[in-house]
C-alpha cells in the first residue's frame, strides 16, 4: 500500500493555528489517531474519559489520498496522546507533528511495539494486522493514560485487561487455524494482511514485483502478471486476499482469475468497515480466512 502523505498546509492556516496552540482540550484527555483502526483501540482503552479523533475514519475514504488540513494540525496541537502506525505508513502525521510544536503530547507509534526489524517493516508496515503488536500498543496506551489522568488509572488498566483478554481469544483462533492449515499457501495483492495470514500458518507465494507494483500504484510487469496468473491456474494457491479499498484493473483481473480457477477469495481493508470496532473487525477477518480455507 502506498504511504499516506500530506500536502503542504498554507502559511495563513499555520499562522491561524499558532494563535490557537495554547487552547487546552475541554473534555478529558484528548487522543488523536491517524486512522480509525488506532482510534478504535484508543476508545476501547480510554472509554468515556477521553475524546478520540481519527483523521481517516470513513470506509469509503481512500487512505492513500488523505489531505491534511489546518483542522488536523490544530487537533494535533491540542492533543494529549497521539497514536499512529509509523514505519512510513502515515507519514502525514510526522509532517503535521513537526508543525504542531506540541512537545507535551505522548506519541505512540505502533511499529515501536512490534518487535519487528527494519527489514520487516520496510516490507510490510501494516502492523495493526499483528495481534501481538496491538496488545503491546494497548498496554502502553493504558499506562500513558494512567500517568496523564491518575484519577482514572484503574479504569484505563481494567479496560486494557479486558481488551487483552479479547485479543487472546482472537489469537487462540488464529493458532487453531495454523494447526489446521500450516503450509497452505496464499497470494495477496498487497502485503496489508500478511502478518495475520502468516500467524495463521499460511505461506506467501506472492511475487515481490507484483505486490510492490500494486502497492505503489504502478503497472505490473507483464512477465510478473503471467507468473501470478500461472500460480492461480496451476492450483498452487489455496487463498487469495485482496485489498478492496485500492482495487484497480490488475487487481480485478487477478481476483477474476482466482474465482475462475476455484481459488477462495477474501477481501481485506486498511480501515474499519462501517459499524465495527477493531476487535469485531479482526474477528471477521479471522472468520473469513477460516471459512475460505475450509
Amino acid at each position: 500500500m502506498k504511504r499516506i502523505v500530506a500536502p503542504v498546509i498554507t502559511v495563513l492556516a499555520m499562522t491561524m493555528l499558532v494563535s490557537c496552540a495554547a487552547t487546552p482540550a475541554t473534555h478529558g484527555v484528548s487522543i488523536v489517531a491517524s486512522t480509525d483502526v488506532y482510534g478504535s483501540i484508543a476508545t476501547a482503552i480510554a472509554g468515556k474519559h477521553a475524546t478520540v479523533t481519527s483523521f481517516i475514519d470513513n470506509p469509503s475514504q481512500d487512505p492513500h489520498e488523505f489531505e491534511a488540513s489546518a483542522r488536523a494540525q490544530l487537533d494535533l496541537t491540542r492533543a494529549d496522546v497521539i497514536l499512529m502506525n509509523g514505519g512510513g505508513y502515515d507519514d502525514f502525521m510526522e509532517a503535521l507533528l513537526s508543525g504542531a510544536h506540541n512537545g507535551e503530547a505522548k506519541v505512540l507509534r505502533a511499529v515501536d511495539f512490534s518487535g519487528k526489524s527494519d527489514t520487516d517493516i520496510g516490507a510490510n508496515e501494516h502492523v495493526w494486522y499483528d495481534l501481538n503488536t496491538v496488545r503491546a500498543l494497548a498496554d502502553a496506551l493504558a499506562e500513558s493514560l494512567a500517568t496523564l489522568d491518575p484519577a482514572n488509572a484503574d479504569n484505563y488498566r481494567s479496560n486494557s485487561e479486558r481488551f487483552d483478554a479479547e485479543l487472546g481469544g482472537l489469537q487462540a483462533r488464529v493458532h487453531d487455524l495454523a494447526a489446521a492449515h500450516s503450509g497452505e499457501t496464499v497470494l495477496v495483492t498487497e502485503p496489508v494482511p500478511l502478518y495475520l495470514l502468516g500467524d495463521a500458518g499460511l505461506t506467501n507465494l506472492t511475487p515481490t514485483a507484483f505486490s510492490t507494483a500494486i502497492e505503489n500504484g504502478q503497472g505490473v510487469p507483464p512477465a510478473t502478471m503471467k507468473d501470478v496468473l500461472d500460480l492461480l491456474a496451476g492450483g498452487e494457491v489455496d487463498l487469495l486476499a485482496y485489498n478492496e479499498q485500492t482495487e484497480g484493473p490488475e487487481t480485478a483481473q487477478v481476483v477474476a482469475a482466482a474465482r475462475t480457477h476455484g481459488v477462495p477469495v477474501i477481501a481485506v481493508t486498511e480501515t474499519l468497515p462501517a459499524g465495527l470496532d477493531y476487535l469485531n473487525w479482526m474477528s471477521g477477518n479471522i472468520r473469513a480466512i477460516a471459512g475460505a480455507l475450509a
